[in-house]
């Protein structure tokens, strides 16, 4: 059974009116700048309600208003009642186009019965406009209300689990960030004492409109409390958007050994692990610059994978070295979030960084990035 949330009935509600301009709003914002081109459906924000929980099945109360122009100009051409069925033959065809749009059996929604009702409204607005209004209430499946998520606690090893939406200490009105708490029960914060080197946390607008956190590209970073918490393999999945070359989402450095995942001098998507004397490398080849994306490495012996997606690019790539040594441990240093060791500042924004303290199996990594995609919705 197909998910069928507020935005995707919209986004047919949209594509099925094509005769004048469609607008999710309110009434009194009805040609506010008088440039609507006419006739308009205006659709007002629903009342809902989920009245059996378990069958997921939400109900929405939809006000739909119609409006089409009714000048001086036209009264001699034209009569009144004439325009108004015209605008009622336009919302019913509309309203049919949305009904059979819901036939395929994958998705469910449907309207109920005896819940429609139309009515004529006269000389409204700043213009002289007719308008119909219609009413009714449509049952479309939204959640089963049951376990059947993965999210990154139900796999073994996890580290770190850093969300941009939760855990988070910052500043009201500056929105600097002091603290970034770790969401995996083991006390792996990241921390910025430094008030000028704060990232700003937003609780809206970034990918699918989720919560973020934004990097200057100068001084900004966050570094862990404690070594970062792996040994001689892991897995690292981040959420992000990156917007220039040479940046770094995530970074651990001690001597010459490092970890560094971001973009390289050409804007490729690019992670590296280096054990002090081999360094294993890998990026996506094409540009990367400013693409929401998740972005995947693992070490596994001495081979490194890294995987990357945004919305029209899937790219897998793998390195390895036989001389790696595969015994070296990277848990002798903290960890830098937006650098590597106050370096190749992030230029961007950060949703979701995610770590594990081994190399996840092939379904594992799909199950992770399958919940960072159910959120984010990259691809």
């Amino acid at each position: 059974m197909a998910i069928t949330r507020l935005t995707d009935i919209i986004t047919v509600f949209d594509s099925k009116w094509t005769y004048g301009d469609v607008k999710f709003g309110y009434d009194g914002e009805v040609n506010q700048d008088h440039d609507t081109q006419y006739p308009l459906m205006l659709v007002t924000p629903p009342e809902s309600i989920i009245p059996e929980i378990y069958n997921g099945r939400e109900e929405y109360s939809f006000e739909i208003n119609f409006y089409n122009l009714y000048s001086q100009a036209a009264q001699s051409v034209v009569t009144l009642q004439k325009r108004w069925d015209n605008l009622q033959d336009l919302s019913n065809e509309w309203l049919d186009m949305v009904l059979k749009n819901y036939q395929d059996v994958t998705v469910e929604a449907y309207l109920n019965d005896e819940s429609i009702s139309i009515e004529r409204i006269k000389d409204t607005k700043n213009d002289k406009l007719v308008q119909i209004k219609l009413v009714f209430t449509m049952s479309a499946f939204t959640k089963c209300f049951r376990p059947v998520s993965s999210y990154p606690t139900d796999i073994e090893n996890l580290e770190v689990w850093l969300r941009a939406d939760s855990g988070l200490t910052f500043d009201i009105p500056t929105k600097r960030v002091s603290d970034w708490g770790d969401g995996s029960g083991n006390s792996n914060d990241i921390v910025q004492a430094t008030v000028a080197n704060q990232p700003l946390r937003y609780g809206y607008g970034g990918q699918e409109d989720k919560a973020y956190l934004n990097f200057d590209g100068i001084n900004d970073l966050m570094t862990s409390s404690n070594n970062l918490p792996v040994t001689t393999d892991f897995t690292i999945f981040e959420v992000s958007r990156i917007d220039a070359v040479s940046n770094n989402v995530f970074g651990w450095n001690d001597g010459a050994a490092s970890i560094s995942i971001g973009t390289d001098a050409n804007g490729y998507f690019s992670t590296t692990v280096n054990d002090g004397t081999s360094e294993l490398t890998t990026n996506t080849a094409i540009d990367n610059q400013a693409s929401n994306h998740i972005g995947v490495l693992k070490k596994n012996n001495k081979t490194i994978n890294l995987e990357y997606y945004d919305s029209s690019n899937s790219i897998t790539t793998t390195d390895n070295d036989s001389g790696f040594n595969n015994s070296f441990e990277f848990n002798t240093a903290t960890f830098d979030v937006g650098s590597l060791n106050t370096s190749n500042f992030l230029n961007g924004q950060l949703q979701e960084v995610i770590i594990y303290n081994r190399a996840l199996s092939t379904t594992e990594i799909a199950d992770v990035r399958g919940y960072l995609n159910l959120k984010y919705k990259i691809y």
